[in-house]
């Protein structure tokens, strides 16, 4: 069961990303260079010179075929901080702000809990690579130390969770800022992105839909948009409020 819903989600991933046209130098926000080192996988280490005992989650993605490429999550312990993300249609990378709602925020935290993450010196991946999945990394630092894991496909239970947890965030965020720039930018894309949240939402491959419940109302009644895009969202909109 667990292997039939990882196909499926990697699946989401590949076909659900929408293409998007050439997009503004003034509608991105664009970084040319990204420090991601990453350590190895293993025990906790102690954390860098200088560094806090503030809590820090760090989540990255890759997989070079999907339109959507590769991730990059970084969030404090409030759950406020960003997303980095690279599509095949673009030139350059995308960085925006990332709120994580309160309740995605305690299942994320429940999670490395439950995994005893900084504890431990389990790798959680399977016997098997599949090249295809792409590549997964998850680091923690928190109280003067330091733990990296990469994997491709875990056999943990609560790891798979978690890193589903991190691409329902991913999969929100990148919706919102092609929604933002389709409303601005390309309103004729608008419905087929709403066809793409629905199909997220049935999934359930959304991290919060109450938390964009706002953003589908302001666009339920927004007259730049396509009628038809404007009602599809006042129908999701009901179904997010149930």
């Amino acid at each position: 069961m667990i292997l039939k819903h990882r196909h499926l989600a990697l699946t989401i991933l590949a076909a659900l990303a929408v293409p998007g046209a050439a997009i503004c130098t003034a509608a991105q926000n664009k970084v040319s260079v990204r420090p991601a080192e990453h350590g190895g996988q293993g025990a906790s280490a102690p954390a860098p010179a200088g560094a806090t005992d503030a809590a820090r989650y760090y989540y990255e993605f890759k997989q070079p075929d999907f339109i959507v490429h590769h991730v990059e999550i970084e969030h404090d312990d409030n759950g406020r901080g960003t997303i980095r993300f690279e599509r095949r249609s673009d030139a350059e990378a995308i960085n925006d702000p990332l709120e994580v709602s309160p309740e995605a925020l305690a299942r994320i935290k429940s999670l490395y809990e439950a995994l005893r993450f900084l504890d431990s010196d389990a790798s959680y991946q399977g016997k098997r690579e599949y090249p295809s999945y792409g590549k997964t990394v998850l680091r923690l630092r928190s109280g003067g130390r330091e733990r990296t894991v990469e994997m491709n496909y875990p056999v943990d239970p609560n790891a798979m969770a978690l890193m589903q947890e991190y691409r329902r965030l991913a999969e929100q965020a990148v919706f919102v800022f092609e929604i933002k720039l389709a409303v601005e930018m390309q309103p004729l894309e608008a419905p087929k992105l709403m066809s793409k949240l629905e199909t997220l939402l049935r999934l359930n491959y959304i991290s919060d839909p109450k938390q964009l419940a706002p953003l589908i109302r302001s666009l339920s009644t927004d007259e730049r948009l396509p009628l038809i895009a404007r009602n599809h969202a006042t129908r999701l909109l009901k179904k997010m409020e149930k």
